[in-house]
């Protein structure tokens, strides 16, 4: 029989009764004030019984299932066979017999880490019993005939969601690291996680706020957003940041990062070792970087034409006057590439030639397959969504974070949830988590425009669809060098996705693909010797053609569009310091907070 683990009953600790009766009665009376403080905020606002829309897509996945009993008595017949076997292995595995498992979990899923989920015969069996059903679940849903894309892709989400939820991990009696805590420390764990669990409904007032860092171990300009710099404009918008140069001589054409308003600037300089600006900037780059405003209400008219101008534009008008030059080279992260792609089109219509290159980092030009995003964008979401708007004036900076965390789910939610609350761990201080905490609010209208023109309706790849700032918009007018990089693994922004906006472009286009996923594949400097990236000089009509011809490449790619982009123009000059300093980087804007209002 296998080695089962123990617990040394004088390991087995006690609570103190007193500090447990203190510490029962504050959870007590926490609990109340929230749940108070909850109720008397919903009744302002009315209920949504369904704000997401789910029921009715599993209402017509059901009708769909009840129409082809075969299929679905076949998935069960399947699912019993393996469940039998499972029983019969498991009761070999009880009288020292050794015997395969039925299922095993995946190599990198570390939910199932713990030794114990393999040693003991008990928890085997809840791990593939779990697994064994989670498969049936979701080969069920997959294979529904009839369901139009937009429903089986919602039906296929939330049933992850539901599995995820329901790992065994997440619970008390079928962890059984957290059963060996438990044990350990007399129930202590559980009496700090549900201290960590108030905390959380306290800051998010009655909404659960899952802290996944430490959020005092950082500070801005301090510890993380260090490299040094000045803000040397700023408007309504956006803050333009120049940082310092660390050379004798830079390149003479400068450099432009204009970042997602989604989240901050910093996740290109978070610290040191991994940032990219540093990096841009030790390379011999005058590299100038947007840090936009974290709006409120007084923002709530400013649209996606209000970016365009006040942001790329104003941009470019400041960086002239700080050097002197007529052109830059441009990069554009996420929802900063989509805007600077806008704007290179609004530019090509005007002759405007002050963007000399384009590099897109994870940016989504041509919305048809959107991706996991996509579940969240129908015309019930949508309507809501600008319901709770048009209250406040911008979207939640939460409600995004929770979106993005819900794509990753055992990443990003679970594994807290034991952590924090089933461990009665603290949070690990993590820079990328902090900036991931650290979320930011949308205006209104410039919010509703983007989900609509561009998720729901596609118009940004139609030529001339849509009219900005007096001109109408066609990507194909774009005749710069551009560079566009992907990453492998992008749930935001998928790479064939990505691929198909890359191929929109009139100049000549390099694409290339990075390992992982939209912020490590980013996010990843030579020094680390991680991920590797798949160059192809040709751009071939589909993606999977594209990657056949590719040549994989050990570690980062910052090195190759640093060579790319370089040799567009070679030619340097004196390195260039700031003239004007509004203040040092990183700058005021970045550092108000979304839970601030």
């Amino acid at each position: 029989m296998a080695d089962q683990p123990t617990t040394d009953p004088h390991d087995f600790r006690l609570p103190d009764p007193g500090a447990l009766g203190r510490s029962m009665a504050d959870i007590a009376e926490r609990s109340q004030r929230i749940v108070g403080d909850w109720l008397k905020r919903q009744s302002h606002e009315a209920p949504h019984l369904d704000p997401l829309n789910i029921g009715n897509a599993f209402l017509e996945m059901t009708a769909r299932l009840i129409t082809n009993p075969t299929q679905l008595l076949q998935a069960q017949i399947g699912f019993w066979q393996d469940y039998m076997t499972l029983w019969q292995n498991t009761t070999r595995r009880m009288l020292g017999i050794d015997a395969e498992p039925v299922i095993n979990s995946e190599p990198g899923d570390k939910r199932f880490k713990d030794a114990a989920w393999n040693d003991s015969e008990v928890f085997d069996f809840i791990k593939q019993s779990y697994l064994l059903s989670a498969r049936f679940f979701q080969d069920v849903v997959k294979h529904v005939d009839g369901l139009d894309a937009k429903t089986a892709q919602k039906v296929d989400f939330y049933t992850r969601q539901f599995v995820d939820a329901m790992s065994p991990s997440n619970f008390v009696l079928t962890n059984p690291e957290v059963l060996r805590r438990t044990a350990e420390s007399g129930g202590e764990n559980l009496i700090k996680g549900l201290n960590n669990l108030l905390s959380d409904l306290e800051r998010g007032r009655g909404k659960l706020s899952i802290r996944m860092t430490d959020m005092d171990a950082f500070k801005l300009g301090e510890n993380i957003a260090i490299t040094p710099g000045s803000v040397i404009y700023q408007n309504k918008l956006m803050q333009l940041i120049q940082y310092a140069p660390s050379t004798d001589t830079v390149l003479k054409r400068p450099l432009l990062i204009v970042p997602p308003w989604i989240n901050k600037f910093y996740i290109l300089d978070l610290r040191a070792k991994n940032s990219f600006i540093r990096w841009a900037v030790a390379q011999g780059h005058s590299v100038f970087v947007i840090s936009w405003v974290n709006p409120d209400e007084h923002l709530a008219e400013e649209g996606f034409e209000s970016y365009m101008r006040n942001g790329v534009l104003d941009a470019l008008d400041a960086i002239g006057a700080a050097t002197g030059e007529k052109q830059v080279n441009a990069i554009g992260y996420c929802l900063g590439g989509t805007l600077l792609a806008t704007t290179l089109a609004w530019m090509a219509r005007r002759g405007d030639k002050r963007v000399a290159s384009a590099t897109f980092f994870t940016t989504m030009l041509d919305f048809t397959e959107a991706g996991e995003l996509g579940v969240f964008i129908d015309e019930e979401q949508l309507s809501l969504l600008e319901e709770k708007m048009h209250k406040h004036g911008y979207l939640e900076g939460d409600e995004m974070a929770t979106t993005f965390n819900m794509l990753r789910a055992n990443d990003l939610i679970w594994s807290f949830v034991v952590n924090n609350y089933l461990m009665g761990n603290e949070p690990f201080p993590f820079d990328l988590l902090y900036w991931n905490a650290d979320s930011t609010r949308m205006p209104a209208r410039m919010h509703s425009f983007y989900l609509r023109q561009m998720y729901q309706q596609n118009q940004l790849i139609e030529p001339d669809a849509l009219t900005l700032l007096g001109e109408p918009i066609d990507l194909r007018r774009i005749g710069v060098p551009t560079y566009f990089l992907s990453t492998r693994e992008d749930h935001i922004a998928p790479w064939r996705s990505t691929y198909r906006g890359a191929r929109l472009m009139a100049g000549k286009t390099r694409f290339v693909l990075a390992a992982s996923g939209h912020i490590a594949g980013v996010v990843n400097p030579p020094e680390a010797g991680k991920y590797s990236h798949w160059l192809n000089p040709d751009l071939p009509e589909t993606a999977d053609e594209w990657f056949a011809g590719a040549t994989e490449m050990a570690g980062s790619w910052w090195s190759d569009w640093n060579r790319w982009v370089s040799a567009l123009a070679p030619k340097t000059v004196p390195a260039r310091a700031p003239k004007t300093v509004i203040e040092a980087a990183p700058g005021s804007y970045v550092q108000v907070r979304a839970e601030a209002t």
